[in-house]
């Protein structure tokens, strides 16, 4: 603050006539403890005030609340000694509040015996206030800074620690040192230092095998409810009821949770003392926080927003990630303008709000949700599921290998060791598990690649026009939808106004075109208002879930194909028809329209259902594999795709809500690189490369996923291995229970230690501990 004062000219701790250096130090320290004080006491009540806030808004809030304490802290200084201008005042508390951050921060990583004793006084403060129903004892204060160990009796809790698309292959070769750079001999460490001590050591690296749809609503809801059926992408029409399922949107999550819960007949996995965080799904947790699927509820315990509350409640918290958030947002402004510099491939446009989206990913979910997982072991919870979402994030448009993610991989490792450092001040054991929902595949998007997108392909093969220009499809993530709902957006329907069926394009230079590839436009703008809609699979303003009845009556009636996409699976629809289209009523309707998709470049494979072979897909020349029978014409368009590819297929086939024609996009086994039908380089949602295959790195003292040691397939098989896990934790701890209950006898027989006990007390508790001796006396 006095340096403040020497450089600030609005700014002095002085009366007008001057006064001396001691009276002077005096009044600045009376404001800073003045303002010191009403940090600790009216920001919390502040920010629960300001809940209701949107999150982005009360980051910027920060600076000004700040600012507010500082002139209430300086009017209290007797004399009018402490003045200072209001725009001023907001500089001053933001440097003061940086300043103790940095300070508090430094001390805190360097110094372990203050950061322990930090945790130690969280975990106490918590305990003394009540702690949880259901939680374990508190077995007392730790005396300098020591974590007590977990009772034998207690069952230790499980710590979920989800890695969104982190992929298998490229987990392990996050953990494997570097090749030295010029000048270096050494080889460098592993980008995630902390998970490379843990594998082959305390844990073990596993990989599964995703569904079809392999993306986070398909597998989180599988993971966590037991049951991911009737999920057949992450978007869908249902025929039935007109509506557009989005996994990403809150009410869809809902009602995707709802139909798992009904089907698995649990609640979740973690029903019982579990907590949920930064996930899609509750998973049947009471302790919720940045879950999507309750987002629309306003109940004081069960608002997806709550969360917001434990984080920014402490100032320096606030001041620490909202400087953070406007790093992030430079630092990705800058690594795209060196993309387009350097003229880099591929590489999709990360203007906009993309680069505030990458922010509230990479920082402020990151840091809310590690700060509530944290709380969740201080306070001893039994099961904790989160879901970390910055990888998938940036791999969505800076592609999943480039060094951009090599950053957001170190930071994530950070995020982990600083949990596990936490677990040392539970109140009971914690076991960690780090699993992935599925990996991502690098590629040039299909429009990029080819000139049109998939929308543009259906039309040709229906006859209609299709514009000269490309459309482009907006891209992004999780991160969307958690963003729009920390901003309160309420669920918007982003589907273009409909035009009749086979009605001109409104560009008059648009003209019907044969499929296939047409020179890229470098910078596509949308497409005129048409009969086919192409929804962006991850646009924050989602249609929802419920539509209204003229809405649903309007997809009904309109005769045109309806095309969705989910990175490189592609969905298309009828409609104005009841029920799902059978090959043979496709070929009458629509002649060139199978024979269009099957032989383009860009797409792999199709899926249709024929009413004399049943479940059927579709290849180039002609080729075809019958499910059904496993009947082959010609070379199966499955092969490239590796084992599983016809079994996976053939499971989404028998869903209700298939749509009429599953299109997956080509994949090239040579460079590993699929095409998406969104604005994504790096992507994930169907079959092809390394998308399908993430991980699950487990504590070796659990059993095997597998006994056999084959392969775990199935976002519901991890669920069953998570289940038996948890069960396991609950058995060792009865078995101790149930040796407490040794006849006298035998307990007597027992020998007893006899290290001497010298009783500490520390605070307002007693506790008991043994002392070691100090062999050097």
């Amino acid at each position: 603050m006095l340096v403040l004062a020497g450089i600030l000219p609005d700014f002095r701790l002085q009366s007008a006539d001057g006064d001396s250096t001691t009276r002077i130090a005096v009044t600045a320290a009376s404001g800073a403890g003045a303002f010191g004080v009403l940090s600790a006491l009216v920001w919390p009540a502040l920010v629960r005030a300001l809940l209701l806030v949107p999150a982005f808004v009360l980051g910027l809030l920060v600076f000004f609340l700040n600012g507010s304490l500082l002139l209430v802290a300086l009017s209290l200084i007797p004399d009018g000694r402490g003045q200072v201008e209001p725009e001023t005042a907001v500089v001053v508390a933001a440097v003061m509040s940086a300043a103790s951050s940095a300070t508090s921060t430094a001390l805190a990583v360097r110094d372990d015996g203050a950061y322990r004793r930090r945790l130690a006084r969280l975990a106490y403060r918590r305990h003394r206030r009540g702690g949880l129903p259901g939680a374990p004892p508190w077995r007392g204060r730790p005396a300098a800074g020591r974590a007590h160990p977990g009772a034998p009796d207690t069952a230790p809790g499980t710590v979920f620690l989800q890695l969104d698309g982190v992929g298998h292959d490229l987990l392990r070769a996050a953990l494997r040192e570097r090749p030295a750079t010029r000048g270096r001999a050494r080889p460098r460490p592993p980008l995630m230092e902390t998970l490379a001590a843990w594998e082959g050591t305390t844990h073990t690296l596993t990989r599964w095998r995703t569904d079809w749809s392999s993306q986070t609503g398909a597998s989180q809801l599988g993971i966590l409810h037991g049951s991911n059926e009737d999920v057949p992408a992450f978007r869908w029409y249902e025929k039935d009821t007109g509506e557009l399922m989005i996994s990403n949107r809150p009410t869809s999550a809902a009602e995707l949770q709802r139909r798992a819960a009904a089907r698995a007949g649990h609640p979740g996995l973690l029903a019982e003392d579990g907590a949920s965080r930064g996930n899609l799904f509750t998973g049947g947790a009471d302790q919720l926080a940045l879950v999507l699927s309750v987002a629309g509820r306003r109940g004081r315990h069960n608002r997806s927003r709550a969360g917001y509350f434990a984080y920014f409640s402490d100032p320096a918290n606030a001041t620490r990630t909202a400087g953070s958030f406007v790093a992030e947002v430079c630092r990705e402004i800058g690594q795209s303008t060196r993309a387009k510099l350097r003229r880099e491939r591929p590489r999709v446009r990360r203007g906009g709000l993309y680069p505030f989206i990458r922010a509230f990913a990479t920082v402020v979910e990151r840091d809310v949700v590690v700060a509530a997982v944290i709380g969740d072991m201080l306070a001893g919870r039994g099961a904790v599921y989160a879901d970390l979402v910055a990888y998938d994030e940036v791999a969505h448009h800076s592609g999943p290998y480039s060094r951009d993610t090599h950053q957001v991989l170190r930071r994530l490792d950070r995020s982990i060791t600083l949990i596990a450092k936490a677990a040392r001040h539970a109140p009971r054991d914690y076991r960690f598990v780090l699993l992935s929902d599925h990996g991502q595949t690098p590629g040039e998007t299909f429009a990029a690649q080819y000139g049109l997108t998939l929308e543009d392909l259906v039309r040709a093969g229906c006859g209609l026009p299709v514009p000269r220009r490309a459309g482009r499809t907006r891209s992004g993530a999780e991160a969307r939808a958690a963003a729009r709902v920390a901003l309160h957006r309420p669920e918007e329907t982003h589907e273009r106004e409909q035009a009749p069926a086979g009605a001109p394009p409104a560009d008059p230079d648009a003209t019907a075109t044969a499929p296939g590839p047409r020179p890229p436009t470098p910078d596509p703008a949308p497409p005129a208002a048409e009969p086919v809609a192409t929804l962006p699979a991850t646009d924050p303003a989602e249609p929802p879930a419920t539509t209204a009845p003229a809405e649903s009556q309007r997809r009904r009636g309109r005769s045109g194909p309806l095309v969705l996409g989910s990175g490189n699976l592609g969905l298309i629809s009828f409609p104005d028809v009841p029920h799902r289209l059978t090959r043979e009523e496709i070929d009458r309707r629509h002649p060139a329209l199978l024979h269009a998709l099957a032989e383009h470049p860009g797409i792999g494979f199709l899926l249709v259902r024929s009413a004399r072979h049943g479940p059927v897909v579709l290849g180039a020349h002609g080729s075809e594999h019958h499910l059904a029978t496993g009947h082959v014409v010609g070379a199966s368009p499955l092969a490239p795709f590796g084992p599983g590819a016809a079994e996976a297929v053939l499971r989404t086939d028998g869903f209700p809500h298939v749509a009429d024609i599953m299109v997956n996009s080509a994949y090239d086994p040579r460079t590993g690189e699929v095409h998406a039908f969104e604005d994504q380089i790096g992507s994930h949602g169907g079959l092809g490369g390394d998308q399908s295959h993430a991980f699950l790195l487990w504590p070796s003292e659990l059993s095997p996923p597998t006994a056999d040691g084959t392969e775990l397939v199935g976002a519901e098989r991890v669920h069953q291995v998570l289940r038996r896990w948890l069960a396991e934790a609950e058995r060792s701890a009865s078995e101790h229970r149930s040796a407490d209950l040794l006849p006298a006898a035998e307990r007597l027989a027992k020998p007893v230690d006899e290290s001497p006990i010298t009783p500490r007390v520390t605070g307002a508790f007693s506790t008991t501990e043994p002392v070691a001796q100090d062999k050097s006396r």
